[in-house]
């Protein structure tokens, strides 16, 4: 089996072609539609990147599998699907749930499903789907998001947003549906039961200290020394750091623009009658600002002008 990495710089994002060099069968994992905010506009230079490296290398794509519902970049799924209509998209099962919640955010209209139909494939816990000679264990990891899905795939394993390299810590849990209680068992019961020698892939790299690209490591090296949850904290006090750092942070980014997008299966909106796509970006739909006493102006409107001058005003107003 053979892992070829792909880096969004723009997003820290990493992409997976997972395959086998004999058969050439393969998986894509969190590919990447590229989004600038400031112009609202997309291009394809990420994925166009893995499909390159797909066709130099003849491989067969069997899946596109996303580990969740991303809320910091654009999915590149559909471009896939696009090159190759036999391409299965799939995601865990609890996927219906986070759409369920942002139907209402974004007000999608009724007709938006909230059934996962989507995707071509809901993965449920511990399923394994064949993808020609690799088989793709589905394992439940929620907490960052209640539909996080961690793949393992021979031995190695693929984290979304769950857990990242030992020096940067966990995923935040406070989205909707999030849980940093879900996210210590989530770690502490599926991942790192896993065997030490566990090959590890993460989501997103951020580089602390300026530091080399990098986004692979063991179980148990993230067992003896990531920064967030090591095998020797507690649940109480994970909760407690996580919660108190997650308070402190923005909202990523491209928050609004990337879910309402992956709930969808990475489809762009249905252009509007003057052929053009629009996002919907809610206002204070989450932590909105509390609404404080307005202080009065202590001087308000022209000065209060004098008596006899009013007059002269009024009569000059009456014959100019």
């Amino acid at each position: 089996m053979e892992i070829k990495t792909f880096y969004d710089p723009r997003t820290f994002t990493l992409t997976y072609v997972v395959y086998d060099a004999d058969s050439k069968d393969a998986v894509v994992v969190d590919p990447v539609l590229d989004y600038d905010p400031s112009s609202s506009k997309t291009w394809t230079e990420s994925s166009d990147r893995v499909i390159k490296f797909i066709n130099n290398k003849k491989l067969r794509v069997h899946y596109v599998l996303e580990t969740h519902a991303h809320a910091d970049h654009l999915s590149g799924a559909q471009r896939f699907k696009e090159a190759c209509p036999r391409v299965k998209l799939a995601i865990g099962t609890r996927i219906t749930d986070v759409q369920k919640v942002f139907k209402g955010i974004f007000d999608l209209p009724e007709s938006f499903p909230t059934d996962g139909s989507q995707f071509d494939i809901l993965l449920e816990d511990k399923s394994i789907v064949d993808a020609g000679t690799l088989k793709v264990e589905t394992i439940f990891t929620p907490g960052h998001t209640p539909a996080c899905v961690t793949y393992k795939i021979g031995d190695a394993i693929f984290t979304g947003d769950a857990i990242f390299m030992p020096d940067v810590g966990t995923g935040r849990c406070d989205f909707p549906g999030g849980s940093a209680r879900d996210l210590y068992a989530s770690i502490t019961k599926r991942i790192y039961t896993l065997p030490d020698e566990t090959r590890m892939f993460v989501g997103h790299d951020y580089q602390p200290g300026d530091r080399e690209l990098a986004y692979e490591t063991t179980v148990g090296q993230s067992k003896k020394s990531n920064v967030a949850l090591d095998g020797r904290i507690s649940e109480e006090n994970f909760v407690a750091f996580r919660e108190k750092r997650d308070a402190s942070l923005n909202a990523p980014k491209l928050l609004f623009q990337s879910v309402q997008v992956n709930v969808a299966g990475g489809r762009l909106p249905e252009p509007h009658a003057n052929n053009i796509r629009y996002m919907m970006i809610p206002l204070n739909a989450f932590k909105p600002e509390a609404d404080s006493p307005v202080e009065a102006l202590e001087h308000c409107g022209p000065r209060a002008q004098h008596k006899e001058t009013e007059g002269m005003l009024s009569s000059s107003m009456v014959n100019p």
